[in-house]
């Protein structure tokens, strides 16, 4: 009998310790994004190799337990690089890109840590057909943005009849002046029926010395028609140092020939209001290709006019442009492939 009860007792504990382990998981997952860029300012063509032209190259892990009720405990930790030298997109830090943990339910979720914004993953896909991303993007080229915060506090809530919004505040810390209170406040709404799509959100960053502030409103939307996808966005931005007055306008638009592949054509026109004519124009196409569900080839190439004094370069997704002299314009093309794991 007491082999018996032993026998069903360890039977018993095994399948309860399988039950917690179906109950959580985690996933390794990552992208590599290598590719040739040409790049001209005026002052002579620039031929390099870049990690990041259309995604920036990343590793990480994420997962989540069922702790019931309902209720989900979510994690992330991620770090950028350069798939060009295996380097540390910065080496000081352990994961530069997330790190953050958070609860998930019917209320809908909330995090805390290193995490990506709401204008980063909420706003940018509603603004052009890239996601502000590639050198094609004149969103990507002529905005600031913050795109990821440390010491943030996030609320996703559900969607409820197509509309959602996402909601951010960060503290400072040491490296920040002063070093306690709210440095940055992020908060964005979207809404999604059928073909349509729209979404705004407000962003305020007060700059690491404390002595000033950003302001950032974006508002893009959207409509499918077919195979095609036309898209319109507006951006503004005001640091209260009057250091940065600028509008973005971009129209764009998108067409698939097939599910694997996406042609995208933007235009975009930065309006300085400073006094100063700094004024800028872009026209950017992107071309992407997939060859598997893992795999995809790109191409990407941008012109921008400045005007005046205006320095605008062309910023792949994670890299920086060359340096462009004042009222120079700036060309170039990248070509590339990503793989995602």
């Amino acid at each position: 009998m007491k082999k018996l009860i032993a026998l069903v007792s360890g039977v018993a504990s095994a399948c309860a310790l399988n039950t917690a382990y179906a109950q959580s998981s985690v996933t390794l997952y990552g992208i590599v994004d290598n590719g040739l860029e040409y790049q001209n300012a005026g002052a002579g063509a620039v031929v390099r190799g870049v990690s990041g032209g259309l995604f920036a190259s990343r590793y990480g892990l994420k997962g989540s337990e069922d702790i019931g009720g309902g209720l989900q405990i979510n994690f992330q930790l991620e770090q950028g690089f350069s798939g060009m030298t295996g380097a540390a997109s910065n080496a000081a830090e352990a994961f530069n890109r997330q790190a953050w943990v958070g609860v998930s339910g019917g209320f809908g979720e909330a995090r805390i840590g290193l995490q990506n914004t709401p204008q980063y993953i909420f706003m940018n896909p509603e603004l052009d057909p890239v996601a502000v991303m590639s050198i094609g993007s004149p969103m990507n080229n002529f905005n600031s943005l913050t795109v990821r915060v440390n010491n943030a506090i996030s609320y996703f809530t559900p969607t409820v009849y197509g509309l959602s919004a996402q909601f951010m505040v960060a503290m400072r810390d040491t490296t920040t002046k002063p070093t306690n209170g709210l440095q940055f406040y992020n908060a964005a709404v979207r809404y999604v029926n059928g073909p349509f799509r729209a979404a705004a959100g407000y962003e305020q960053a007060a700059n690491v010395a404390g002595t000033s502030i950003l302001k950032i409103f974006n508002a893009g939307g959207s409509v499918g028609v077919g195979a095609a996808r036309f898209f319109l966005a507006y951006h503004t931005e005001r640091q209260t140092d009057d250091s940065v007055k600028r509008d973005v306008y971009e129209v764009s638009g998108s067409y698939s020939f097939s599910s694997a592949d996406q042609l995208s054509l933007m235009y975009g026109y930065a309006h300085d209001q400073t006094g100063k004519g700094n004024n800028a124009q872009q026209v950017g196409l992107t071309y992407s290709y997939s060859l598997s569900k893992l795999t995809t080839l790109y191409s990407s190439a941008g012109f921008i006019q400045n005007r005046n004094r205006a320095q605008f370069t062309l910023n792949g997704t994670g890299y920086t442009g060359i340096a462009v002299a004042p009222g120079a314009d700036t060309r170039g093309v990248v070509i590339g492939m990503l793989h995602r794991f």
